[in-house]
């Protein structure tokens, strides 16, 4: 999937054991790098953690 600056998403599930995210936690895309799989987000909750979409992050469509 591609994603473009300003895409609203929501967590399905991260592989980062430090964050407070939780399922369902929305946010807005700042920038996607396809070479990295990388989704830079600005979640709601203040957090920027960044997915890592081919290490088991996961998002959908908010």
């Amino acid at each position: 999937m591609t994603y473009k600056r300003g895409d609203r998403i929501a967590l399905i599930h991260t592989t980062d054991p430090h964050t407070d995210l939780t399922e369902g936690d929305e946010g807005t895309v700042h920038r996607y790098d396809p070479n990295l799989a990388q989704l830079y987000v600005t979640w709601d909750s203040g957090s920027t953690l960044s997915m890592l979409l081919d290490d088991g992050d996961e998002v959908r469509p908010a």
